[in-house]
């Protein structure tokens, strides 16, 4: 056990947070690192509301330990989740992607814990004055969507700790053990790894995802799309037509071209020739599928051994 604000917040074992992706981060995962004693979360940006109740059904059956969801708060149909969440009685919801005013005072009336996912000083300030009970800040090395800023982990993490007095969760570049202690040294309570767990058996995504996850070396990443919301993803043959269609074209166009089930048909239906396919940099140091239940136990033995070592 590790203990800290945020394994107390949570009651997990230790202070890892799986991300909630979309189409990736279904019940199976969710409960699976929840099983290993971290915090699994339920992806719900890629689920229609019946889905998403299903999901968190499935989870409550086939774990015993605290999991929670993710919501964007730009999903079409939050209201409905919002709903489901209370109903199924969810202990602890993410949000990212907005406002986190929205919702926040709603799901704590039902002791709900509310985290937000941030990717600025200013953004931290705003979700703790919401009320929010923690934070997650995310540097542009992860994947899937994050500021414009371009502000890395490792800045963020001792800006935001030294303004807010609420615990903080490190994401952004972590899958490793070392990352982990690296993170908690600057100042998180926490982490929250997003592309190791994307790569996991358990994950959601097709195995042609996973294993390109793996393939993946360093520089083969690019934050793009800022011109709607900045995404990282690999440099697919699907990239470069992006790259050169938002050249050429209004935002309004760029966003319907987005809108063919470009994300599902690469990480969900495998391909990675005409799909897109997010993830972080961190895929560089990722060098095969393992279980989530691997993934925490690699983590927290690297981290335990180089927190005994003789630097500390």
């Amino acid at each position: 056990m590790i203990k800290s604000t945020i394994t107390e917040l949570f009651k997990i074992k230790y202070p890892i947070i799986q991300g909630g992706m979309v189409w990736v981060s279904g019940y199976k995962l969710a409960a699976a690192v929840s099983n290993a004693g971290g915090l699994g979360l339920i992806g719900s940006g890629s689920m229609y509301p019946d889905m998403f109740r299903e999901h968190v059904q499935k989870c409550k059956k086939a774990t015993n330990k605290p999991f929670g969801v993710n919501i964007p708060m730009i999903y079409p149909n939050i209201e409905e989740l919002i709903n489901i969440i209370i109903e199924e009685n969810v202990k602890i919801v993410f949000t990212s992607a907005g406002n986190p005013k929205l919702y926040t005072k709603r799901l704590k009336e039902h002791g709900i814990i509310v985290v937000h996912v941030v990717s600025s000083l200013k953004f931290a300030l705003k979700a703790e004055e919401a009320g929010v009970d923690a934070i997650v800040a995310e540097g542009f090395e992860a994947g899937g969507h994050n500021g414009r800023e371009e502000s890395t982990t490792f800045t963020l993490i001792p800006l935001i700790q030294s303004k807010i007095k609420i615990p903080l969760i490190a994401a952004g570049g972590i899958a490793t053990g070392r990352g982990m202690l690296a993170a908690m040294v600057l100042g998180a309570d926490g982490v929250q790894v997003g592309s190791r767990f994307a790569a996991s058996i358990e994950s959601s995504a097709h195995e042609n995802f996973k294993n390109k996850v793996v393939e993946t070396r360093e520089g083969e990443t690019m934050l793009t799309l800022k011109e709607i919301a900045p995404v990282r993803m690999i440099k697919n043959e699907f990239y470069q037509e992006l790259v050169a269609y938002a050249k050429s074209h209004s935002v309004e166009e760029l966003k319907e071209f987005l809108g063919r089930r470009r994300l599902k048909k690469g990480m969900f239906e495998g391909d990675l020739k005409n799909g897109m396919l997010e993830i972080g940099q961190i895929a560089g140091m990722i060098k095969n599928v393992e279980s989530a239940e691997a993934i925490i136990n690699d983590m927290i033995e690297e981290y335990n051994v180089i927190r005994s070592s003789p630097l500390f």
